[in-house]
């Protein structure tokens, strides 16, 4: 497994996980190949199936090497936030289910839209029971991230804005996927999402010692009840811990890059 996801629960609060990285090396070969564009093939093998690896080209490998670079002016903040995207849609798809339709992971690193999505398709395969909003991110000071940046999207979100977005993506979303879903009424569907109860939250952020222990990572998203009222099944919380983030982002793109060559090395 690439990452270990502990169940971690704060009362009324959020409920959710902590990452631990378990195989460093098979997480970096998976962060390459979606870099890489190849990002079916990764999701089919956290499905658990027995799948031939697509063959990659010094092409490929060559644009994904860029992305892995610092930006010009020796700010690394867009390239590790990407990257911490790419891990957060590798932890959703280990622990999504069947009924789960999740988005592709961003190819960009300066992506505009939602961090990530996923659509939960109820038991009989006829209607869309949430949605749920990704918000992800990559900070040396989490709890300033929360609050001055995650808990305003989140507000905005609660009001109604973005709305004509979020129709948008989650309709394209279950056009891809209506094969799956042959008695589901897309436009129906798609009305569920107005309702407010059906959009539930992920935050997954990058944590040091700070907010390691339970009690600390409660404090740290203290107020998403109140930012996102209603059932604690609407507030998903995700934290990986960092001793040093950036010095491990850097270490690890690096590793990238070599499973980059490797792969494109045909």
């Amino acid at each position: 497994m690439t990452l270990v996801m502990t169940p971690i629960l704060h009362g009324d609060i959020c409920h959710g996980h902590a990452w631990i990285v378990e195989d460093v090396d098979l997480l970096a070969e998976r962060v390459a190949r979606v870099a890489m564009g190849q990002y079916r093939h990764v999701a089919q093998v956290l499905e658990g199936l027995n799948v031939v690896a697509p063959k990659g080209s010094t092409a490929h490998a060559a644009n994904a090497i860029a992305k892995m670079q610092v930006a010009k002016n020796g700010d690394p903040w867009q390239r590790d936030g990407w990257i911490f995207q790419i891990i957060s849609w590798i932890a959703a798809n280990q622990h999504k289910t069947e009924s789960v339709v999740l988005k592709p992971p961003h190819i960009f690193h300066a992506h505009k839209g939602f961090d990530g999505m996923q659509l939960e398709v109820s038991a009989d395969g006829k209607s869309v029971s949430a949605v749920v909003i990704f918000e992800d991110k990559a900070s040396e000071d989490p709890r300033k991230t929360i609050r001055e940046d995650v808990w305003p999207a989140i507000a905005k979100l609660e009001a109604g804005e973005r709305v004509a977005e979020l129709t948008h993506e989650a309709a394209g979303l279950l056009e891809a996927q209506q094969h799956l879903y042959p008695d589901l009424n897309v436009d129906e569907a798609i009305d569920r999402i107005f309702w407010q109860e059906a959009r539930r939250y992920r935050v997954s952020i990058t944590i040091g010692d700070v907010h390691k222990e339970d009690a600390d990572r409660a404090r740290l998203f203290s107020d998403y009840d109140t930012t996102a009222k209603g059932d604690v099944i609407r507030r998903r919380a995700e934290t990986m811990h960092f001793d040093k983030l950036r010095d491990w982002m850097d270490e690890f793109a690096g590793l990238v890059i070599k499973k980059l060559n490797e792969l494109g090395d045909v």
